[in-house]
Order: structure tokens, then C-alpha cells, then sequence
């Protein structure tokens, strides 16, 4: 198994379920935004093996491989926006250079794509049939509409037969091993929280998001991957639950007792103002669903910021209590 992308925050869990699962696995990484730390305890595995490149970069591998997953790229707006042509390059370029290879291979091929394909989506919830609501042109636009090309490399090979391909469109993903300065919401909020800082909310903090955590996403990549007919189109991979940033601010002021109330700021251009992806295609296709509701991985996740930073937070069942009344 190669994954592109693998020493980063879904990839280096993708890699351990795989390695646990008794496969060979290739972690294939220029580590712009991915952590020697997420792998580091998968070194110790002898069916492990590190390539450290960036996939814009042409491949060239001496191991046959079978399964090939698409994770490489930023896939925060900090990120992606550091470097903008770089991430464009990834997502366009880099795919290819991952297609010819499953092609030259025989290799299955999965691409990890976005929920941000479809912008600030006028259907709601979205289905994978909207053609989305996305800026060519905003800062944004170089994840959004890299990834959106990248898709459309995707089915240009299926169409042609030169790759078995599937393509997930992964919504709002979380848990251990995101960075602390990643700057998506969930590690934003919980970091400030654990530094006794004001939470940053962007807007009024009425837009909404779908949280999914890391295990049940793995899960769901591992399911698209493995099913024996690949779908037509693409597969929305999220978990449905839908909160306002509001309601997770709080959330995270209640977990984290030091957190030190909250802070407006403008809401950034482009910035959706409701995500929460139609999960039918998944559940009939591949027989997922999401398990793990938000009071349980979110205090998981704390507890993961909370060892990283060096913090200490109430005792896990004290946690738990604290949020458990939140809808799944």
C-alpha cells in the first residue's frame, strides 16, 4: 500500500490501521505540513518503509504496489494559502504523477478529494451530484479548484480504463495528531482553550460544520478502497451531525475550564456558511456510517492537544459529563 501524504494527520492513522492490519505500507511524504512525530512509532514496524518527496516531484518506485491513497496535499486554509501555486501544483500535478503510477502498476487508486468542492453550497445537505458554489478566482480557489481538477484527472483515466480510481469527498475531519497551528477549527479552538487564551470565532459564529473523527474517516477511505466495484461518481465521507462554531465554542469552554471566553473577528472570503454532507451514497455503497459522536471525540482529542502542549485537563470522566448532553 502506498500513502501519499502518510505522515500527515488522517494519513499517519491510515498508515498504522493499515500496518495493523498486516499490510506493507509506503508512506510517501515531503513533510510541508506532515510530522516525523505521527510516524515516528510506525518506523518500528518492518513492513513500514518512509519516502520522503514530494509528489509533485516524478515517481519512481521499485516495489510493486497495489493500493494507492491520494492524502498529499494542505487541507487547511493556513496551509494551502502559504503556498498557493505549490498547493495547486499538488493537487493537479501530484495526482498525476500518482495516476501514472497506478496505472503502470495495476494499482487500485484512491483520492482523498474535498467537501470544499462544492464552495459555499447553495443545496443543503450536500449531495454529490451538486456541481458546488466555488470561486475560481478567491483565496481559496487553489485547494477548492486544485482539488476539483484533480477529480477530473481522476475520471478522465476511469474513463479511458487506465486506473482503477475512487474518490472521496471527506468533510470536516478531527482528532489526534493535528497539528497545533493547523488552523482548522477544532485545533484552533482547543489549543487557545488549553493556553487560557479567547477563542477566535470568525462571523457570528452562526455557520455551521459536520465533525468527523479521525477513526471513523479511516474507516470509510478503507471501505471505498476495498470495494470490489468502484461507484460511478464520488463518495461524501463525513459525519452528518451538524453544529454552529458557536455551539462548539462552547462546547470547548465547557471540556476546557481555562478557556478565556470568546473573540469576533471577520469571517474570511469565501468561508462557507453551511457544510454537512449527504451520507446515503456511503451507506448503500459501502455499508459506513460514522460511530464516534462529537462528546466522545472531542474530549479524545482535548486529551491528545492537552499531552502535546503539556496541559492538564479535569479527569477524563469529569469530560465527559461535561458535554454529554450534546446531540451525536
Amino acid at each position: 500500500m502506498l500513502v501519499a501524504g502518510g505522515a500527515g494527520f488522517v494519513g499517519s492513522h491510515l498508515c498504522e490501521t493499515l500496518l495493523r492490519q498486516g499490510h506493507r505500507v509506503i508512506c510517501l511524504d515531503s513533510f510541508l505540513t506532515g510530522s516525523m512525530e505521527n510516524v515516528q512509532a510506525l518506523c518500528n514496524f518492518r513492513e513500514f518503509r518512509l519516502i520522503r518527496q514530494d509528489v509533485v516531484e516524478p515517481l519512481r518506485l521499485s516495489e510493486q504496489v497495489q493500493q494507492i491513497y491520494n492524502l498529499a496535499s494542505p487541507a487547511s486554509p493556513p496551509q494551502y494559502q502559504a503556498d498557493p501555486v505549490h498547493t495547486m501544483m499538488t493537487n493537479v500535478v501530484g495526482t498525476q504523477n500518482l495516476l501514472a503510477l497506478a496505472e503502470a502498476h495495476g494499482a487500485r487508486f484512491l483520492q482523498a478529494s474535498t467537501s470544499e468542492v462544492y464552495g459555499d453550497p447553495e443545496i443543503h445537505p450536500q449531495p454529490e451530484d451538486y456541481r458546488g458554489n466555488v470561486s475560481c478566482t478567491g483565496s481559496r480557489a487553489c485547494y477548492d479548484e486544485g482539488k476539483r481538477a484533480a477529480e477530473t484527472l481522476c475520471f478522465d483515466y476511469r474513463r479511458r480504463d487506465r486506473a482503477d480510481v475512487r474518490v472521496a469527498r471527506i468533510f470536516n475531519t478531527y482528532g489526534p495528531h493535528m497539528r497545533p497551528d493547523d488552523g482548522r477549527i477544532v485545533s484552533n479552538l482547543l489549543v487557545q482553550a488549553l493556553q487560557g487564551v479567547p477563542l477566535t470565532i470568525y462571523g457570528t459564529g452562526a455557520q455551521t460544520r459536520s465533525f468527523c473523527y479521525v477513526t471513523d474517516l479511516v474507516a470509510g477511505l478503507m471501505a471505498l478502497m476495498a470495494v470490489d466495484e468502484a461507484p460511478e461518481g464520488a463518495i461524501n465521507l463525513g459525519n452528518p451531525g451538524e453544529f454552529t462554531i458557536a455551539e462548539l465554542a462552547d462546547l470547548v469552554q465547557r471540556l476546557v475550564p481555562s478557556a478565556a471566553g470568546v473573540v469576533h473577528r471577520p469571517l474570511p472570503e469565501d468561508d462557507p456558511r453551511r457544510r454537512r454532507p449527504d451520507i446515503s451514497r456511503a451507506k448503500r455503497l459501502l455499508g459506513w456510517e460514522p460511530r464516534v459522536p462529537l462528546s466522545e471525540g472531542l474530549p479524545q482529542t482535548a486529551a491528545w492537544f492537552a499531552r502535546h502542549l503539556g496541559r492538564t485537563l479535569p479527569a477524563p470522566l469529569r469530560a465527559t459529563r461535561a458535554i454529554q448532553s450534546v446531540r451525536a
